[in-house]
C-alpha cells in the first residue's frame, strides 16, 4: 500500500479480483419485492454494495433507517446528503414485518446521520429494535451506528436496548479521517466503540483500504481498536461510487487482505473478515458465533 497521489485522480481499471456476480435468482427476486413493497430502505441498494447478490440471494439484507438522506458528507459515501424528510414513526414496524417477512435469523440495521435530530434517531433506532424482537423473538440483530456526535445520552439508549452486536465503522487510518470523513473524529469514533465494549456488548468496526494509507497505519489502527476492546474487524476495498468520491489510489492485493487478517488475529480480535469485496455486513451471521 502507498501513499502520495491526489484523491482527485481518474478512476483506475479494475483488476480480477474485484469481478462481481451479477444479483440473479429466486431469493433475491423475493428480497427485492419485499423491499419494494414495504418502501424500505436498504445501504445494499444506497451503497452499491458489491455482494447485493450473494446477500439478497440468500434472503438476507442490511435494512437503513432514518430515511435515505443524510445529513453528513463522507467523501467515499453514496448515500445522498442533504435535508432529510421528516422521521417516520411507522418506520420501525415496516422493518420489523419485513424481518419476519423474510424469515431472518440475523439481521443488520444501519442508519444515514441525522444530526438534524436531538436524539439523533436514537429514539426509532429503539423502537426498530423493540418491533424486531416483537414480532420475530428468534432474529438477532447487528446494529451499525453513527457516532451520534459524541452525545453520550443518546448512544446509551441504544447501548440500553442490548443488540447482539453493534457496529460503528472507523472506515479509515487516523491521518485520512478529516479528508473522508469529513464531519467525523477519529477518537470519538474509538470512544463510542468503548463505551459499546464497556457495556458487555460486543463491539465490532470496519475499515476501508485503498485510499492511500500504508499498511504500517492500518496495523495501527487495529492497535487503536483493539484498545477500545473491540473484537471483530472487517476490512474491504474502498470502491469509488462515482466521480465525485474519492478517487482508489490502490486496489489491494488479496494476498495483503490475508496478510492483514493474520495480524489483525494475532492481536486479539476474535473475528476478522478480510478481502477485496468485504463489506461491514458480510458474513455477518458469523460473527455471532
Amino acid at each position: 500500500m502507498e501513499e502520495g497521489k491526489s484523491v482527485t485522480e481518474n478512476r483506475m481499471p479494475k483488476p480480477a479480483w474485484l469481478r462481481v456476480k451479477l444479483p440473479i435468482g429466486q431469493e433475491y427476486t423475493k428480497v427485492r419485492e419485499i423491499v419494494g413493497e414495504h418502501k424500505l430502505h436498504t445501504i445494499c441498494q444506497s451503497g452499491n454494495c458489491p455482494n447485493m447478490g450473494e446477500c439478497w440471494g440468500a434472503g438476507t439484507a442490511t435494512f437503513m433507517i432514518l430515511g435515505n438522506i443524510c445529513t453528513r458528507s463522507c467523501g467515499f459515501c453514496n448515500v445522498a446528503t442533504g435535508r432529510p424528510e421528516a422521521v417516520d414513526p411507522f418506520e420501525p414496524l415496516r422493518v420489523a414485518k419485513s424481518v419476519k417477512l423474510m424469515s431472518v435469523k440475523h439481521c443488520v440495521i444501519t442508519s444515514v446521520d441525522r444530526d438534524d435530530l436531538k436524539d439523533g434517531g436514537a429514539q426509532i433506532w429503539v423502537e426498530t429494535i423493540q418491533k424486531i424482537r416483537e414480532l420475530s423473538p428468534g432474529t438477532t440483530m447487528e446494529t451499525l451506528i453513527p457516532d451520534f456526535q459524541g452525545q453520550w445520552d443518546n448512544l446509551q439508549m441504544l447501548i440500553d436496548a442490548r443488540p447482539e452486536i453493534i457496529s460503528h465503522n472507523l472506515e479509515t487510518v487516523r491521518r485520512l479521517t478529516k479528508e473522508v470523513r469529513i464531519q467525523a473524529k477519529y477518537d470519538r469514533s474509538l470512544e463510542v466503540l468503548a463505551r459499546i465494549s464497556g457495556a458487555g456488548i460486543p463491539a465490532k468496526s470496519g475499515i476501508m483500504l485503498g485510499l492511500g494509507e500504508t499498511e504500517e497505519e492500518v496495523v495501527e489502527a487495529m492497535d487503536d481498536l483493539r484498545r477500545s476492546n473491540v473484537s471483530i474487524l472487517t476490512l474491504g476495498q474502498y470502491l469509488q461510487p462515482t466521480k465525485e468520491h474519492l478517487a482508489v489510489q490502490e486496489f489491494v492485493h488479496p494476498d495483503i487482505f490475508a496478510r492483514l487478517k493474520e495480524i489483525g488475529l494475532s492481536k486479539g480480535f476474535r473475528y476478522v473478515e478480510s478481502g477485496p469485496l468485504v463489506r461491514s455486513s458480510y458474513h455477518a451471521e458469523k460473527h455471532l458465533e
